[in-house]
């Protein structure tokens, strides 16, 4: 016996109220609902509706059941309060500070298999691995490689360099440039990537020496970029970049301070710094200089797998980066935000 059709009643909101549920409607399928129930009310027939929001008969039957027991309340779905998680927001921050510190739990380092055993021992309760790992994420915790870092950095000097660079950005007649230099291989800087279990990702590497370097400078408050190639790296090099610089750029404020690190080309008497001052960063201090984000997002952008057979073919390659590089004033002035170096 087949189920007899049940139709909307029109009375249980006016066409206005149901337009105004659709609009506000938080998912697809209370949208949907309120839209077959519109469908109805405009005397659509029960079979082309449910063929056109492709549910079967029986879904349809229920959505108007719903509707006439409860109106649109009826169609609307409610946020579910999913399964009670098995690491309570109590134990979050004592958790957070275990992770960045491992060894107030007597380890040197975590991987997520030891810290999914420490776990089920600490909270006395059973936990997945993926729930461990799902917890990680969810505190914004990432696997990453630690990045060699020197411990000879005098911080007295850092402090003191970071308070006359806070003076210098309050002083409106001088703009702050960073400069610096950047290697670039003919053989591809390779990327993560995923690869199916059994199998090894594999990119060619020549093991041929082919490089360029290159001397650039940005200033983070305009986004202007400048730069030039050279096949090495010296004072000569150096003394070029800065005659070139300081008569192509041109600058919109009176004193431009150049700073750079401490290479010993960097450092020599004999040089002309042109339209610049000079401001020696703190050595071993590559993070007090934005210009090395702006190498890694040319580097990511524009070398990653790329290989080059010959020097042309990287010199070809290296024009097109840096030209990029100097379109993208927006861009460099977030990449090169030295305020948050403050």
């Amino acid at each position: 016996m087949s189920r007899r059709t049940l139709m909307p009643n029109a009375e249980n909101c006016s066409s206005a109220e149901l337009e105004t549920a659709l609009k506000c409607a938080h998912s697809p399928r209370s949208r949907d609902r309120l839209m077959a129930m519109r469908a109805l009310l405009q005397g659509i027939a029960y079979e082309q509706v449910h063929r056109l929001f492709d549910v079967s008969s029986r879904t349809l039957h229920t959505w108007v059941l719903r509707f006439n027991a409860r109106g649109i309340d009826g169609l609307i779905e409610r946020p579910r309060p999913g399964r009670l998680r098995k690491i309570a927001a109590e134990h979050t921050a004592r958790l957070r500070r275990v992770v960045q510190q491992p060894q107030e739990a007597g380890q040197s380092h975590w991987t997520a298999v030891k810290f999914h055993g420490y776990l089920r021992t600490e909270l006395e309760t059973e936990l997945s691995y993926s729930t461990v790992l799902r917890w990680l994420h969810e505190q914004d915790f990432r696997l990453k490689v630690p990045q060699p870092w020197p411990d000879r950095q005098d911080e007295d000097e850092r402090r003191r360099w970071v308070l006359e660079l806070g003076r210098l950005l309050q002083d409106e007649s001088v703009e702050l440039w960073y400069a610096d230099e950047m290697g670039v291989e003919g053989d591809p800087r390779p990327r993560r990537r995923w690869a199916a279990r059994g199998t090894k990702a594999r990119i060619t590497k020549n093991g041929d020496h082919i490089r360029m370097n290159v001397c650039g400078a940005v200033c983070p408050r305009t986004g202007q970029f400048y730069a030039l190639e050279f096949s090495h790296s010296n004072r000569a090099t150096f003394q070029a970049f800065l005659d070139h610089a300081s008569a192509d750029i041109e600058f919109g404020r009176s004193r431009n301070i150049l700073i750079v690190d401490n290479a010993s080309w960097h450092k020599s008497k004999s040089l002309n710094w042109g339209a610049f001052e000079p401001l020696y960063q703190p050595p071993y201090s590559p993070d007090l200089n934005p210009i090395e984000k702006l190498w890694m997002v040319i580097k990511a952008e524009w070398f990653s797998d790329f290989i080059a057979k010959s020097t042309e073919q990287l010199i070809e390659r290296l024009d097109a980066a840096l030209l990029w590089a100097m379109d993208r004033t927006e861009n460099n002035k977030q990449t090169c935000n030295n305020r948050k170096n403050l």
